[in-house]
């Protein structure tokens, strides 16, 4: 995708400047003739674009460093001049006419020479995911609601007061009443067995129940808890 941006911008500058070499290497003190160096400088992030119905495309920048060379240091100029504004009159390319860093001149192991940066984007479409069509309406099927009464019994079917009954798949959690009921408003119905877990005295028990629905048709927990 680079290599794409590359050559279209070597075909631009070719189209502007007549009979002029055009080279993506950096720029060094070796070259004869008339010619411009278009060298990428660096990658730099542009503003996400915003997408309508479809998903905006992925974007970064690509800055070039640009100089020119020539017979004559005139010959350069003048073929800078013409790149300047043709760059600035382009949509899709942002010229940057800053100073270039000594240091940058000093790494290519060059003097120092007139220069632009020339700054332009860099877009990825992205593909649209296949989604089925839906010829019917959707089903949607609920799962009637319901309340679960339990009581716990210890030895001798002593309610056990005060345990703490947890219902961990819901998270719900309650205590038995003096007389050992409990129960938990709301579950899902058409369930064979819910796990439940039961603590007091120190002690724990998981166990699974099957639930009641009935107040006074409890499911009833035998809990020796003492033997434990």
């Amino acid at each position: 995708m680079i290599e794409q941006v590359d050559k279209h911008l070597v075909a631009w500058m070719r189209d502007v400047l007549n009979g002029v070499t055009i080279s993506l290497a950096p720029p060094d003190d070796t070259q004869t003739g008339n010619g411009v160096s278009l060298y990428l400088l660096e990658f730099a992030q542009s503003p996400a674009l915003r997408g309508g119905p479809k998903r905006p495309p992925l974007q970064f920048s690509l800055r070039y460093l640009v100089t020119a060379w020539g017979e004559e240091a005139a010959d350069a100029h003048r073929t800078l001049g013409q790149l300047i504004f043709a760059a600035l009159e382009h949509p899709d390319y942002q010229v940057d006419l800053e100073a270039v860093p000594l240091a940058l001149w000093t790494a290519f192991g060059i003097s120092p020479r007139p220069a632009f940066i020339l700054t332009t984007p860099v877009r990825l479409e992205r593909v649209e995911p296949e989604l089925p069509l839906v010829r019917v309406p959707p089903v949607i099927q609920g799962s009637p609601v319901v309340s679960f009464f339990g009581r716990v019994l210890g030895p001798e079917e002593i309610p056990l007061a005060n345990i703490a009954v947890e219902f961990p798949a819901l998270q719900l959690s309650t205590r038995t009443d003096s007389k050992g009921y409990f129960n938990f408003a709301g579950i899902p119905g058409g369930t064979d067995t819910v796990q439940l877990r039961l603590k007091g005295k120190g002690k724990v028990l998981d166990i699974a129940v099957k639930p009641s629905s009935s107040a006074e048709n409890p499911a009833v927990i035998n809990w020796d808890v003492l033997a434990q």
